[in-house]
């Protein structure tokens, strides 16, 4: 049975409790020399992503115990389930260590194969979102949450589309989706930040081919789709999640404002090949 609206909001309210603690946690870490290692894929974990994961998953658990967590530090391979948590600790772990403020906490709640309740929170920059039936933003204040304030997507400028770009994940394939839109104008912007930005009106659009995570991008794609929005796979259909056999691995998408920009994109069908496996990438 689906959870209503209500439910939806007052999880997601709790979760942007949890975003934010989590986030002071890494505000501890950043600044400084966190230690770190490289995986596999050659992505950096530091101590910053295992300490903040640890607090989300306990509070997970002490708040819904009979709901399973798929998250990327302790356990990304575990099957999701009808009602499961995707997690992103640290979202912009590379970003984070070089003292870049634009790194991100993720927490979504899905049902199905959509998210129904989320939040994200940036730290840094003291900006936490969230979502249940309906998008909101809050001022980080002492490590918590302020008053709600409602957000919503912005019509698209006279002047086109303001485009959110990566300087860590540019691709030709990307840029050459870009080069089909009236975009007017980028943006830089790390991390999941990038579908808040947008939710909030702050930008248009945001295109991603390469290969990233379902927990990199679940909690901002609620927000964005809650505020009006939408994040769609070359289909043109919503993204979808739960996608275990193929290790949570997200195909090329698009983050949208507008709606109706969707059937003017050209996504390539599948991802660049990553020169090492996926797992890591961040949105």
């Amino acid at each position: 049975m689906s959870l209503d609206a209500p439910t939806r909001d007052r999880i997601a309210a709790t979760l942007t409790e949890i975003a934010c603690q989590a986030g002071e946690i890494l505000r501890g870490y950043h600044g400084g020399d966190c230690p770190h290692v490289l995986k596999p894929d050659g992505s950096p974990a530091s101590l910053a992503d295992t300490a903040s994961e640890a607090m989300i998953l306990a509070a997970l658990k002490r708040h819904w115990p009979g709901i399973p967590v798929v998250a990327e530090e302790s356990s990304a391979d575990r099957p999701p389930a009808d009602l499961f948590f995707l997690v992103d600790p640290l979202d912009g772990t590379k970003d984070f260590l070089a003292g870049n403020r634009e790194y991100s906490v993720n927490i979504g709640l899905v049902e199905g194969n959509r998210p129904v309740a989320a939040a994200l929170a940036a730290p840094g920059l003291c900006r936490v979102w969230g979502a249940g039936a309906t998008a909101f933003e809050a001022a980080i204040v002492a490590g918590r949450p302020g008053p709600h304030r409602a957000i919503g997507v912005r019509p698209v400028p006279a002047d086109g589309l303001v485009a959110l770009v990566s300087s860590r994940h540019g691709d030709a394939e990307t840029e050459a989706c870009l080069a089909h839109l009236p975009v007017g104008g980028r943006r830089g912007a790390a991390s999941a930040l990038k579908f808040c930005l947008i939710a909030s009106g702050e930008a248009d659009i945001y295109v991603r081919c390469g290969p990233t995570m379902e927990w990199d991008t679940a909690a901002g794609d609620h927000v964005l789709t809650s505020a009006g929005g939408c994040v769609v796979v070359p289909s043109g259909q919503p993204i979808t999640y739960g996608h275990h056999a193929r290790y949570y691995r997200n195909g090329p998408f698009a983050a949208l404002g507008d709606r109706s920009y969707a059937a003017r994109l050209d996504l390539p069908a599948s991802s660049p090949a990553p020169r090492r496996s996926a797992a890591g990438h961040h949105a």
